[in-house]
This record gives structure tokens, C-alpha cells and sequence, in this order.
């Protein structure tokens, strides 16, 4: 088969192909090509982004990035890892480029509120950071045990974020991960236990409280 170019072949035939062949045709200017890549992938990279970034518009953001960055770049992946294994990799980096953007433009509005912070009438300051177990009561336990993990995972420092999601919620190997990181096997081990210690040190507090009073 001419994998240089695939616009001979039906719908049906495309989607059989191989990544390999995708790859090859793509690279070779086929539109079609790219974009069953992309069809075959989207989901997995939406999810992936969601869950480093824990908000929509940014896995969005992330999600177009990722693939704009895969066009770009097809040139350049040299069938050593798997296909997907790359596409982690983008996304991973794509997410910590993202956050480190947003953390200089936190630190500077920061900085700004520093100089003329807001205060109401009586002198007090009128912005308060707002409590970790503050839920509304009426919230079901399931849910509100959802909203403490999701917290609780945003708070973890990014390098160990990314391998908890990697391993724990999209059920990567440890090598698979420490190959989409860039780092060593022992390296991501070491990364995944101070995770899953920092979760569980997290969370003690809201699962040792008495059922009744979770969310009060």
C-alpha cells in the first residue's frame, strides 16, 4: 500500500490503518491521514489534559496546543515509543508550559493587589482565602469526598501531579511514565509514593471527621 498518500481508500479502510501508516502518510502531506490521528486520539488527549490542568478551558486550551504541536512536529517522532507515548509527552509539557505561564501572571497580579488591596468600610481586609471543607450541606457524601480529592490533587506540586495521573488514573506502566516524563524508573517511583503520601495526608483530616459533620 502507498502510505504517501491515502485519499484512494473509503472511510472504512482508513480507520483500519495502522499508526505507522497514518504517521507515514501524514508526514507525506495527506490530510485525511492527520486526521484520523486525531480522531483516534482526541479523547485520550482531552482526558489527559483535563485531569493535569483540573479545569475545562485550559484541557480545551491544552487540547489544541497539543494537536497544533503534533502537526508541527511529525517530522521529528522517530517511532522509537509508541505513538501514544509521544502524544503524553506534548501534552505534559504543553500543561507545565501553561501553568507556568499562569503562575507568573498570578505572582504579578499578586504583586499588584499587594499595593492597593481592597477594604470595606470598617478597615478589614475584604478578600479571605476560603476554607478547604466549606461545601453546601445538602451535597451528597460521594460527591463531597470527589470535590476533597480534586482539591487535594490540585495541590500537588506538578512534577508529582503528573505522575500520580499517568500512573494511578490512566494506568500507565511505571517505565511508560518515566519515558512520557523524562526521567528515570526510580525517579518516578519516588514521585508516585510522596503523591500518594501528600494525598493521604490531605485527605486524613476529612475522613477521620464523624460522618455527620463532613462538610460543616
Amino acid at each position: 500500500m502507498n502510505t504517501q498518500g491515502i485519499s484512494h481508500l473509503t472511510g472504512a479502510q482508513v480507520t483500519k490503518l495502522s499508526d505507522t501508516n497514518l504517521i507515514a502518510a501524514a508526514r507525506g502531506g495527506d490530510p485525511r491521514a492527520f486526521s484520523e490521528l486525531v480522531r483516534r486520539y482526541e479523547q485520550t488527549v482531552y482526558r489527559y489534559a483535563y485531569k493535569l490542568c483540573r479545569d475545562r478551558e485550559k484541557a480545551e486550551e491544552t487540547f489544541q496546543d497539543t494537536f497544533i504541536s503534533v502537526y508541527r512536529k511529525l517530522g521529528s517522532f522517530d517511532g522509537r515509543s509508541r505513538f501514544s507515548t509521544w502524544l503524553y509527552t506534548i501534552v505534559t509539557n504543553n500543561c507545565l508550559m501553561r501553568h507556568r505561564r499562569r503562575k507568573i501572571r498570578e505572582i504579578e497580579e499578586s504583586l499588584e493587589a499587594l499595593e492597593t488591596p481592597e477594604t470595606s468600610e470598617d478597615g478589614r481586609f475584604t478578600h479571605e482565602i476560603a476554607r478547604w471543607d466549606e461545601t453546601p450541606a445538602d451535597i451528597m457524601l460521594d460527591r463531597e469526598l470527589r470535590a476533597h480529592i480534586e482539591k487535594a490533587i490540585g495541590k500537588l506540586p506538578d512534577d508529582y501531579r503528573i505522575v500520580f495521573t499517568l500512573r494511578d488514573m490512566e494506568g500507565k506502566s511505571t517505565e511508560e511514565t518515566a519515558r512520557i516524563v523524562g526521567i528515570t524508573t526510580e525517579a518516578a517511583k519516588s514521585r508516585l509514593r510522596r503523591a500518594r503520601a501528600f494525598l493521604r495526608e490531605e485527605l486524613t483530616p476529612y475522613m477521620a471527621r464523624p460522618a455527620g459533620r463532613k462538610g460543616r
